[in-house]
């Protein structure tokens, strides 16, 4: 006779899985992307500056770069 480990069934059986629609991922992906250049065209507007390589704005081609990034990436995956 076996004795099982945990035979009851696991607490999240019972979810229903739905899946996630592609183009609504597409589009968020999208979003980002034009988001992060957005970003890039207000801050060089603002403050003048369209070199994001200067130690000053570090900040400001960190956000470039993963809305940028993450965007295409995305973007790529959820292709149809």
């Amino acid at each position: 006779m076996t004795v099982r480990f945990l035979a009851a069934r696991p607490l999240l059986a019972t979810v229903a899985e739905v899946a996630f629609p592609r183009n609504v991922a597409f589009w968020f992906y999208a979003l980002a992307f034009l988001a992060g250049l957005m970003f890039y065209l207000i801050w060089g507007l603002t403050y003048g500056s369209w070199n994001l390589f200067q130690p000053e704005w570090v900040g400001a081609y960190a956000v470039t770069i993963v809305l940028v990034g993450f965007g295409l990436v995305g973007m790529l995956l959820y292709r149809k």
